[in-house]
């Protein structure tokens, strides 16, 4: 049995739900509570020293960080393969996922802009919000201006198909519009969002769908949400 330690608001860990339900894996969620603070306690800690979700155990192999799980899942899971075959394909995907993974996420993590920008450098709900909104804008108009000069864009961020670039986009997108960020200026990137959250293995990833969500979560990525730019 898998077993995945994850909080249903966390990115990294809605990157690894929307894996594992498009890969038809089963799969026990064990909550932690950012919020609360139980991801550094010392039980979990000794699960994952980062005091950071996701945490995947299968069997008795353990791995944190969610680049590294969803290179295992795909490896270990090869059925409905989140990867292209072609060398340069696969190195696409990795760039695009990096932008995310790499360029935005670090910047936006609750620990940076709430636990340091704002705890200790002092910066107020406003400033905080300011700093969310640059690395949001900067590592969107990079991928939507990369999705138009490689032209390798279809439906998904390359062809017809999901890819681990997909299930890294996803989750930032769902982070941007909680936050009331203006999408206008990627359209193809809101294409792709729409495109994605059609598919069954997405839905049940959301965290409107997640079985710790609280009662009366706004649905942003939920079946009845409307998407707009």
């Amino acid at each position: 049995m898998i077993i995945l330690h994850d909080y249903f608001r966390s990115s990294s860990s809605y990157r690894v739900r929307i894996a594992l339900h498009f890969k038809n894996l089963d799969f026990e969620i064990r909550h932690v509570d950012l919020v609360k603070g139980e991801q550094r306690d010392n039980a979990y800690k000794t699960l994952n020293p980062s005091a950071g979700v996701p945490t995947l155990i299968d069997g008795d192999f353990k791995l944190t960080q969610s680049p590294a799980i969803l290179e295992y899942l795909e490896e270990e899971y090869p059925r409905n393969p989140l990867m292209p075959t072609e060398k340069h394909a696969r190195a696409y995907v990795r760039q695009m996922a990096m932008v995310v993974a790499c360029d935005i996420h670090p910047m936006n993590n609750l620990k940076v802009w709430k636990g340091y920008i704002g705890n200790i450098l002092g910066a107020d709900e406003a400033q905080q919000m300011q700093w969310y909104m640059h690395w949001i804008h900067e590592g969107f108009a990079a991928y939507e201006s990369l999705l138009a000069s490689e032209n390798a864009a279809g439906e998904f961020t390359l062809g017809n198909a999901p890819s681990l670039a997909d299930l890294h986009l996803i989750p930032q997108l769902y982070n941007a519009r909680r936050f009331k960020a203006d999408l206008s200026a990627y359209p193809k990137i809101c294409e792709i969002e729409r495109n994605c959250l059609a598919l069954d293995a997405f839905q049940k990833a959301t965290p409107e769908s997640h079985p710790n969500a609280p009662d009366g979560l706004e649905i942003i990525h939920g079946n009845s949400t409307t998407l707009t730019k």
